[in-house]
Parts: structure tokens; C-alpha cells; sequence
């Protein structure tokens, strides 16, 4: 391999690596713009949420539809784009304890079978026998 290719070829993929860094980051905010409710992590989750979220979705996208070269640039891979961050945001809350949490018995210290819902700042128990 020639110098000249060898340049050609390190800046395809570096102009692709920041493509991906670029949309996958724009479609980690607008997951996040899109769920509701306060946001764990900062600028860096964002940013790994959205390039993680882009993978999954293009590459689900281009398991499913063969023929086609999708990249995030395009309308409907932004969307699956977003769509992949999306989902890692909902899975990053519901491990994180967003959606329920454990407790304790306050009497006896010792832990008891329930979960809280929160909705609206308020918490709901919902006890387990």
C-alpha cells in the first residue's frame, strides 16, 4: 500500500468515525429531549448513549433492510438513530434505579420485599407477599 492511499484511507475513516461521534451525539440529546423526567449522567453519558444508541439502531436497521448502505447522515437512520439512544436512556434509568427502588424495614432494619414507583415526586409502595 502506497503512501497516497494509505492517507486516502485514514481520512475516510476519520471523516466516518466523526460522523458517527457528531450524530450520535446530537441523537443522545434528543433522546434525552424526548423522555421526560430528570436526566442521569452528564455531557459524556450523552455522548457514549448516543454513539452506543447510533450502532444499535443503524446496525439493527441494516440487519433488517439488506439492500441498503443507511448511514446516521440520512433521515431515517438519524430517527433509528434517536430511536437506539432511546432505548439505552430507558434501560440507563430502569438499572439505575429511576424507575424502582428496594427498602428497608425502618423497625427492624432489615430489608422487605417492595417497590417504589415513582410518579409525579411522589412514591407509591407496593408491598409483595
Amino acid at each position: 500500500m502506497d503512501t497516497a492511499t494509505f492517507t486516502a484511507t485514514a481520512q475516510q475513516w476519520t471523516h466516518m468515525a466523526l460522523v458517527w461521534v457528531g450524530f450520535g451525539t446530537l441523537a443522545g440529546l434528543l433522546a434525552k429531549a424526548i423522555m421526560p423526567g430528570r436526566d442521569p449522567g452528564g455531557a459524556v453519558a450523552t455522548l457514549l448513549m448516543g454513539i452506543g444508541g447510533t450502532i444499535i439502531g443503524l446496525g439493527i436497521l441494516s440487519l433488517v433492510w439488506r439492500d441498503s448502505h443507511v448511514t446516521p447522515i440520512s433521515p431515517i437512520g438519524f430517527v433509528v438513530a434517536t430511536a437506539g439512544s432511546f432505548v439505552l436512556l430507558f434501560f440507563y434509568r430502569l438499572l439505575g434505579g429511576k424507575f424502582f427502588t428496594e427498602a428497608t424495614d425502618t423497625n427492624t432494619g432489615v430489608g422487605v420485599s417492595l417497590r417504589s414507583l415513582r410518579r409525579r415526586g411522589t412514591t407509591t409502595t407496593v408491598y409483595r407477599d
